[in-house]
């Protein structure tokens, strides 16, 4: 048996029992103590799948979950799921561990931390471990709401409300544009399995909805990978404590999108529309979110808008490597796919450095009280261990040697240059665009990696601007970063082991037409001679130096960009002008009064039903069938009809009451008529209290002509009251006439040897209807303890007033 699915739900699971932890614990034993297994069983299990993985095998194991619909929640491991996979719990147990030392345990609701953070996880896992679409949607959805309470967590500030508000806005609705893209996929393919939909591109890629699905699908991947121009999430969702930012917005969520897309190149690869879409919205967001790093004041703000900027790194490479598709195999083709395995490379290499550094900007918050830049400084020989770590993971984003970063930034450049070379997609005229863009961004990215490590540990040290004392933080709270350090320059000195094991089977998944012809044979190495991408390298560092000893001089050129122009100036303005249209168009019917709100229900009511019934030709009606009214029944109807139009026209209310109650024992007549004494006697009862009720209300009620003079006739309420009993008449008399299926009397008729009951009322309650029934009394029961619950809490808030 596959434990696939056991990994999923293990998280899941977990938090059902942390708040129980927590309880029983607090504040004696951190509850990060008891979540840190987790994460940690479940990537040392994975990591035992890496040599049959690279082998080329695969894992699929499949439960049925809406078996008649095609929908099961089948689990699928091959060499891309498997690196997210232990990213996201490799990952996963760094940050718990620095949590561990970096949340406090007597302050913080740390049961809800970790409950947030668990089911992050396994929505994460749920993700990359999904086959079918559908299932792939639940869980991604479940990625939003999780982030979304994780960046809520300090709900008391106004800016954390905001982030995540703003994050759960834009990954929702691109969750749901992508939910339609999936829909139109399985229309066209008749399959929800995305292995099934692999095998079927070349029978859909010409029929129409082809295009829209793949535009739709590509939004849902954008938003959440903060791609332009919907990247504004990012940085507000920095609000969220320091584990969170260095856990979701660097190694985890923000690749959900990048997953996607790398999933869905097997069907969409090799199409010019998808080709420029992923390849350009990726250079132009990271040449936006380096643009951006640079003038930010807050240490987190830089790292969101470089995390930004890395993301577009990262897609860029994989819409490059997407047209190798278009030639199948050969050597045009593997100058594309280069770029693929470069994008999971990079990938690889961003988790590490990007994950160690939110962590040590997460120290200096710590340590010192704030991230401000203008306020850091000097910190060098105060944080020896933290300088040296932050040093190391700079230059790694930098794209410096010796660190990983280096490597596979050297590889980008070289995937540009080719790839702007080749006579497809129009790439021999505007390719030329993709290295000077990148080229450009990568200064901006050398300058804002100075800006982190020289602004903050180098310079005047600000001790009075400070919270505290700056200091080196707890041993603990430093492992997790050194951690990650440490394979920042491990995968510079051996990068081939991880690409034969990793990179390999990651990349034949993403392109399929290289499986069985042993992938793509690249040996990563620093140095490959006074190439064309190391003079950009020597370009980077020398005119970024420049630019970042000269800041100053030029830095106020952002000052002159207009705010009114900005994404976030736009969302801003959007969302209040939604809101104001939103809060004029609900007053103006949401009035107050019972009456209108009665009005529109029933004439929607009459609109569609009527207009349905008129159009669908669905009024027609068959008496044959019925039997004939006998005298006594038309003296009921007659006295029935008396009692209703006497409720309408009489002036004192005791009269109207009394004709409301005579109607009801009249209808009770009917069931005694008709056979049915148990209804007859509850209309009774019920009819009896209802009109006891009545008179002690109005009792308490003021006079009509006293407060509210006479009513006045309403013609609305003629036409709304003629118009509803009209329909229903007339539907109840055509439905009458007109069976289409056997009637389940017949099966209820057999109730004593289905159910051993003799009265059919009471089986088909208990047991035809027992677990409806069950719901309905748990639904009071729930009802009750809820009443009863308010009242407690009223006592309790009065008694602590009469105290005081």
């Amino acid at each position: 048996m596959s434990w696939l699915p056991i990994m999923i739900v293990i998280p899941f699971i977990t938090t059902i029992f942390i708040p129980i932890l927590y309880k029983l614990f607090i504040p004696r034993i951190h509850t990060g103590w008891f979540v840190f297994p987790i994460p940690l069983l479940i990537f040392i299990y994975l990591l035992t799948y890496i040599p049959a993985v690279s082998s080329g095998n695969m894992v699929k194991h499949t439960l049925p979950w809406i078996p008649s619909l095609g929908i099961n929640f089948t689990n699928y491991l091959d060499g891309l799921s498997l690196v997210f996979a232990l990213l996201i719990t490799g990952i996963g147990v760094l940050v718990i561990l620095y949590s561990i030392y970096y949340m406090s345990k007597m302050r913080e609701s740390l049961h809800n931390f970790y409950v947030y953070l668990m089911l992050f996880m396994g929505a994460m896992l749920g993700v990359v471990f999904s086959d079918n679409i559908l299932v792939l949607y639940v869980f991604w959805e479940l990625t939003s709401i999780a982030s979304f309470l994780l960046i809520a967590y300090w709900y008391q500030r106004k800016q954390s409300r905001y982030g995540a508000q703003k994050s759960l806005l834009i990954t929702v609705f691109g969750g749901l544009v992508m939910l339609t893209g999936f829909i139109m996929l399985a229309m066209m393919t008749g399959t929800y399995s995305i292995r099934e939909m692999i095998t079927l591109v070349e029978g859909i890629q010409t029929n129409a909805l082809f295009l829209p699905a793949m535009i739709l699908i590509l939004v849902g991947a954008f938003t959440k990978s903060a791609q332009f121009p919907f990247s504004i999430w990012l940085p507000d969702a920095m609000e969220a404590p320091t584990p969170i930012s260095a856990y979701l917005h660097s190694a985890t969520m923000v690749k959900a999108g990048i997953y996607l897309v790398a999933r869905f190149t097997p069907i969409f690869g090799g199409h010019a529309e998808w080709f420029w879409l992923v390849s350009g919205i990726g250079i132009l967001t990271l040449l936006y979110g380096s643009l951006n790093a640079v003038k930010q004041t807050d240490l987190k703000a830089l790292l969101a808008y470089s995390t930004i900027s890395q993301l577009g790194l990262i897609m860029s490479l994989l819409g490059l490597g997407s047209a190798s598709m278009y030639f199948g195999l050969g050597d045009e083709s593997t100058v594309y796919a280069v770029a693929v395995f470069t994008s999971i490379f990079h990938l690889i290499n961003h988790s590490t450095f990007k994950g160690s550094l939110f962590m040590l900007v997460g120290i200096i918050d710590h340590e010192t009280g704030t991230r401000d830049i203008r306020k850091l400084g000097g910190l060098m020989n105060l944080m020896p261990i933290t300088f040296t770590l932050t040093l190391i993971g700079s230059f790694s984003m930098a794209g410096l040697p010796p660190f990983n970063g280096f490597l596979s930034k050297e590889m980008f450049f070289t995937g540009l240059l080719n790839a702007s070379q080749l006579n497809v997609f129009n790439m021999d005229t505007l390719g030329i665009l993709f290295p000077i863009i990148a080229w450009i961004a990568s200064v901006f990215t050398f300058i804002y990696c100075m800006i982190l490590v020289f602004k903050t540990f180098t310079g005047k040290h600000q001790p009075t601007k400070l919270e505290k004392s700056a200091h080196e933080p707890p041993i603990g709270m430093l492992i997790p970063p050194m951690i990650l350090i440490v394979f920042v320059i491990l995968i510079f000195f051996f990068p081939n082991v991880l690409a034969k094991y990793i990179i390999q089977p990651a990349f034949t998944s993403i392109l399929p037409t290289y499986v069985g012809n042993g992938g793509i044979d690249i040996k990563i190495s620093a140095w490959h001679g006074w190439t064309p991408e190391l003079f950009m390298t020597i370009g980077v560092i020398v005119l970024g130096a420049l630019m970042y000893r000269y800041i100053r001089k030029w830095i106020v050129i952002y000052r002159y960009y207009p705010k009114a122009l900005t994404l976030n100036n736009l969302y801003n303005e959007g969302i209040t002008k939604m809101e104001s249209f939103s809060f004029g168009l609900t007053n103006r019917y949401m009035n107050g009064s019972i009456r209108s709100y009665f009005i529109y229900i029933f004439a929607f009511f009459i609109l569609v039903l009527g207009s349905a019934s008129w159009l669908l030709t669905g009024i027609s009606f068959d008496s044959s069938q019925d039997a004939p009214i006998n005298f006594y029944e038309g003296g009921l109807i007659a006295a029935m009809m008396i009692a209703a139009f006497t409720v309408l026209l009489s002036k004192t209310r005791i009269v109207s009451l009394i004709a409301v109650g005579a109607l009801g024992y009249l209808v009770s007549m009917f069931f005694v008529l008709f056979r049915a004494p148990d209804l007859a006697l509850t209309q009774l009862v019920v009819e009896t209290v209802t009109t006891a009720l009545f008179l002690l209300c109005f009792y308490h009620l003021p006079e009509f002509s006293k407060h509210m003079g006479r009513m006045r006739f309403k013609a609305t309420n003629l036409i709304i009251s003629i118009g509803v009993g009209t329909i229903v008449t007339l539907l109840a008399l055509a439905s009458n006439g007109h069976k289409l299926f056997e009637p389940i009397v017949n099966y209820f008729e057999n109730a004593y040897e289905l159910a051993g009951a003799k009265n059919i009322v009471n089986a088909i309650l208990v047991d035809f209807r027992g677990i409806d029934t069950m719901l309905e009394i748990a639904v009071l029961c729930i009802a009750g303890l809820g009443v009863y619950t308010l009242i407690k809490l009223q006592l309790t808030g009065r008694d602590k007033n009469e105290t005081k």
